[in-house]
């Protein structure tokens, strides 16, 4: 019994070991297939089309444009010996104390025509006692100005020479479409000509927080410092914007740069030519502040403007100007700066849920120059009036606060303000209130009085 059992508990073991032997080192594992299946696409016509890739780029090939371009762009050095006095100068205007010192800034210029009239910005130019203008190819010339336009940040300057210069052709500004590729084309940090690409952001941009109503071209082409008064130009190699600011908190390219029209800077060259300072259109409306819908609400007219004798009405709602759509105030702004006095043009207005097209001869605006510290407003001087009163400079005081009074300034000429003459209404202005909103100190201003007499009056 004992020997069965004991053969029986062999057998078992050795069956157990054979199965095991088998599983381990006989017996392949199973192979699991996933498999994933594609589900039924029905198949259906498109109108799509894709372009070649030929096709693609020629679209972006901007070398013609680069190629017709950087041999018009300079670099603009303008030196500007400046002064510096203390405190006790500036209190009793003696002139002692002074220091003098040059500074350097630099900037970019564009040729716009063979012989030698460039463009750039007024603040590339702005106090230069002397300016060199460079070429792409490093020759290097003295160049005067032949004029400024400090609201729309534009100057022209000449430069003589003998040889017909590469220049870039106007292009109109109000032609181009946003998402449209653009070259900027400069001088940043003092490198020959530089090329950037971008495409137009936006149109009409007024920057927030600046005094003017601007209306720029907004890009993404990289513009840093020195590209200032370089050119954005379109694929065709013409100008369409002068490269005037950009968006930063670095001061140098993170995104943003913006762009005169080249529709205004040629406006302002012609005018600068031919006037010697700009002439501005006006409208002859008043605009209703409250209206934030698409498009310009007239709030108020102007006695006997142009709006008036072309038969604008209050509340009608500016859509159009001639065919460039006007959807915001900068628009409207950017547009009547493209044009002179006395031009006619088609205004398209909204007037009560109907479209009505008006013909209108623009106005020209009379600048007026007041001084808010001192609340006088100023006039240049004619050069009869200097010849009649035997000076060479000065500005006239034309109206002021207190005209009722005896002690009134009214038709006193500003000679000198602190030992410094005056030549101009705006820059007189700019000096008072720029001393009259600093307290420390005392202003000292020579006049001559209507009979002849130079009298000296000190403020504060």
């Amino acid at each position: 019994m004992k020997q069965t059992a004991r053969l029986l508990g062999i057998a078992v073991l050795g069956g157990v070991l054979t199965l095991t032997g088998y599983k381990v080192f006989l017996e392949k594992p199973p192979i699991v297939i996933e498999r994933t299946v594609e589900p039924t696409v029905e198949t259906m016509q498109t109108k799509f089309t894709t372009a070649s890739l030929s096709n693609i780029n020629s679209t972006i090939d901007f070398t013609d444009a680069a190629e017709k371009t950087v041999h018009a762009v300079v670099h603009v050095k303008n030196t500007a010996i400046r002064t510096q006095q203390n405190s006790f100068d500036f209190i009793f205007g003696n002139g002692r104390g002074a220091r003098k010192f040059e500074q350097v800034g630099t900037g970019s210029g564009v040729i716009i025509s063979e012989d030698g009239y460039i463009v750039t910005n007024n603040h590339v130019v702005e106090g230069a006692t002397d300016l060199e203008i460079t070429l792409n190819n490093q020759k290097k010339y003295k160049a005067t100005v032949i004029g400024a336009d400090p609201e729309n940040d534009i100057a022209l300057l000449k430069i003589k020479t003998d040889e017909k210069l590469a220049y870039i052709p106007f292009a109109n500004s109000d032609s181009i479409k946003i998402g449209e590729w653009v070259l900027a084309v400069g001088n940043p940090y003092n490198l020959t000509s530089t090329v950037t690409a971008g495409i137009v952001s936006a149109k009409g941009r007024d920057l927030q927080g600046n005094t003017n109503v601007d209306s720029f071209i907004q890009t993404d082409a990289a513009v840093n410092p020195g590209n200032s008064g370089g050119a954005l130009v379109n694929t065709r190699g013409e100008l369409i914007g002068i490269n005037t600011a950009i968006s930063s908190k670095t001061g140098s390219f993170v995104g943003y740069s913006f762009a005169v029209p080249s529709n205004i800077a040629k406006k302002v060259v012609e005018d600068l030519i031919e006037f010697g300072k700009v002439q501005e259109a006006v409208l002859g409306i008043g605009i209703d502040l409250e209206y934030t819908e698409e498009g310009v609400k007239i709030g108020s007219l102007t006695d006997k403007g142009g709006a008036v004798k072309g038969g604008l009405k209050e509340g009608d709602i500016i859509r159009k100007i001639e065919k460039v759509n006007i959807s915001k105030f900068s628009d409207l702004k950017g547009q009547l700066r493209a044009k002179r006095p006395s031009e006619s043009v088609n205004i398209t207005v909204d007037r009560g849920g109907k479209l009505i097209t008006k013909s209108v001869k623009l106005g020209k605006r009379i600048l007026q120059y007041i001084s808010n510290a001192f609340n006088w407003e100023l006039k240049d001087l004619s050069k009869d009036e200097l010849r009649k009163f035997k000076i060479s400079n000065g500005v006239k005081i034309i109206r002021t606060g207190d005209e009722n009074s005896e002690n009134s300034l009214k038709n006193y000429i500003i000679i000198k303000v602190n030992n410094s003459n005056v030549k101009t209404a705006e820059e007189t202005v700019k000096i008072l209130d720029d001393l009259g909103a600093d307290n420390r100190y005392k202003i000292f201003i020579e006049m001559m009085n209507p009979n002849g007499e130079k009298e000296q009056i000190r403020f504060r």
